[in-house]
């Protein structure tokens, strides 16, 4: 019995010029699949690296907390005991001296006493164990209380609370009063007295597309240079005379400990709006207790 024989191969002779051309097409759209693959496999492997950096830079940083946290808590505790004990014994001086240079400055050491005991609690506040109880929040309410905390420093600026109140937000609400405050707190440094601070609420993403709570506060300050906006929330840095530097840096350890993010932009004038600084606080729909806590950092 005589094997079957194969079909024969054409010889490039016998191609015609539509059989070449159907080739080259066939082979540029295999290649040009080929490219598009190549180049998004590259951008992904891109993001993915990104991603990653970020999540190093963020553990890092979050040791580096922790670590300056318990430094700063034992020297902190170590001060306030003494420091107590000095207010008490320069009150006492105080109410017992008669009225004078003596009794005076004795009432300034109390007023002294009493702004170091201030610095010890922020650091206090900063060191501690972050551990979340969320509770199912409407921001309206939460910006209130944050305002009420506010009044000493809010005289004569206008606040305006435009859109998004009942946006529901998943939190803590004695944290993310406190950040809030702190937030709040700056931007009326910021305006100085004499301009608007905005707070709004929107649904929103995390870096990561989960579904999120987006609380923004907007001042129509002067906004924040580059440089301060790499450093602001490090702890105890300042660009105010006075003060410890902690603020911010507490509340980006309690937005972290919320699995949150912190933004900041500034904003060019435009009509309606004269610019300056927004700072969003952007929280997780769902808050895991202690999840995120830089504290739990191996």
């Amino acid at each position: 019995m005589t094997p079957p024989t194969a079909p024969a191969t054409p010889s490039v002779e016998s191609l015609t010029a539509s059989d070449l051309a159907e080739m080259f097409e066939a082979f540029n759209d295999v290649t040009s699949k080929l490219q598009g693959t190549h180049e998004r496999l590259t951008g992904e492997v891109a993001r993915l690296q990104g991603e990653l950096r970020r999540a190093n830079d963020e553990l890092e940083r979050s040791r580096r907390l922790a670590a300056l946290g318990e430094m700063a808590a034992g020297i902190a505790h170590e001060v306030r005991n003494p420091l107590g004990s000095i207010g008490l014994y320069a009150e006492m001086l105080a109410a017992d001296l008669p009225e004078g240079d003596a009794r005076l400055t004795a009432t300034k050491i109390v007023r002294a006493v009493h702004g170091l005991d201030a610095v010890v609690g922020d650091v206090l506040a900063f060191s501690r164990e972050m551990r979340i109880e969320p509770e199912r929040l409407a921001a309206g309410e939460i910006f209130t209380d944050a305002l009420d905390a506010c009044r000493d420093v809010l005289a004569g600026s206008e606040i305006r609370a435009s859109r998004g109140c009942e946006v529901q937000v998943d939190a803590d609400p004695v944290m993310l009063r406190q950040a809030l405050v702190n937030v709040i707190r700056n931007a009326a440094e910021a305006v100085d007295r004499k301009g608007t601070i905005g707070l709004s609420a929107a649904a929103g993403e995390t870096p990561q597309g989960d579904a999120a709570a987006v609380l923004s506060i907007s001042d129509t300050g002067p906004g924040i240079l580059s440089d301060v906006r790499e450093r602001m929330f490090n702890p105890f840095f300042t660009t105010r005379a006075v003060g410890t530097g902690l603020g911010l840096a507490i509340v980006h350890r309690i937005v972290d400990a919320h699995g949150g993010v912190v933004r900041v932009h500034n904003r060019e004038p435009a009509p309606g709006d004269p610019g300056g600084a927004t700072i969003e606080i952007v929280l997780p729909k769902a808050a895991s207790q202690n999840a995120h806590d830089p504290r739990n950092a191996a």
